[in-house]
């Protein structure tokens, strides 16, 4: 599977930004639900930070909400955490 150029492109500009020391971590809330958010924005404006929303960090466990890909398949993801625990124990 391979990753699409616009979140290769995003990346960069996170790496970019933390280079240069253009990073902040806020609590926002979320527009939906009104739960607090921890929100990465990118960005400065001489010595403020810009509010423009680049990622949130994960609620809870994050290896609840994300399968990783299945390395013998390469358009596929493992399905579970017991097979996600499995891979790492015999990769």
């Amino acid at each position: 599977m391979s990753i699409p150029d616009h979140a290769r492109s995003n990346f960069q500009t996170l790496l970019r930004a933390a280079s240069d020391g253009n990073l902040a971590l806020l609590e926002c809330a979320d527009a939906t639900t009104g739960q607090p958010r921890y929100v990465i924005p990118v960005g400065r404006d001489d010595t403020d930070y810009v509010f423009t929303p680049f990622g949130h960090l994960a609620d809870g466990n994050p290896y609840d909400a994300y399968l990783p890909p299945f390395p013998d398949d390469a358009n596929g993801f493992l399905r579970s955490r017991s097979l996600t625990a499995e891979y790492d124990r015999i990769g």
